[in-house]
């Protein structure tokens, strides 16, 4: 069973631990300023952004709750009621554990359940075969494809946008609750 928290200064280490190169850095921010390599200054600009316009976790074990095991972050637009999952992490050494789903799950219930948004929406890179089908599997539609947007390695990366309505994620039924490590 996974836990989030906020994301905090202490929680830096491991995030840098995850991300060992140049495309894994690209593969969890996408074109969004980090630099190579990724470093403690960086995630503390990054974590100063937090606040009510961005939600920053830290995903620990509960069994072990020192441990970080994943990260997300969450930007919100009270006004237009959406919301934006991005900078999905899991720690490599944790993946096939079912992480993945408990943490988007966990961010829907909270975009949706808490704050009430209408669309939840984020964006994936198009060779990332095994994240899509997590998202599909978990409620996410394909809405569309943005070519070429970022080159890595002298290679262009295309995006898939994907989304979530708020009545197809109430409309789910206990049937179609997401999974959790351990079940």
């Amino acid at each position: 069973m996974i836990g989030m928290r906020d994301f905090d200064e202490a929680d830096a280490p491991a995030l840098v631990s995850w991300v060992d190169g140049p495309a894994a850095l690209v593969m969890w921010s996408g074109p969004t300023g980090f630099t190579w390599p990724l470093d403690r200054a960086q995630l503390a600009r990054y974590a100063a952004k937090a606040g009510p316009g961005l939600r920053i976790w830290t995903f620990i074990d509960e069994e072990h709750p020192a441990e970080a095991v994943a990260h997300a972050s969450l930007t919100v637009d009270p006004q237009g009621r959406t919301a934006r999952l991005g900078r999905v992490l899991v720690d490599p050494a944790q993946r096939g554990r079912g992480i993945g789903a408990a943490l988007v799950g966990a961010v829907q219930r909270v975009a949706f359940d808490d704050m009430g948004v209408h669309r939840l929406g984020l964006g994936v890179f198009a060779h990332n075969g095994t994240a899509i089908a997590l998202y599909e599997r978990l409620g996410f539609v394909r809405e569309g494809l943005s070519r070429e947007v970022v080159e890595v390695d002298g290679a262009w990366w295309s995006s898939i946008e994907m989304s979530m309505l708020d009545r197809e994620w109430h409309g789910r039924g206990p049937g179609a609750t997401t999974s959790t490590p351990g079940r």
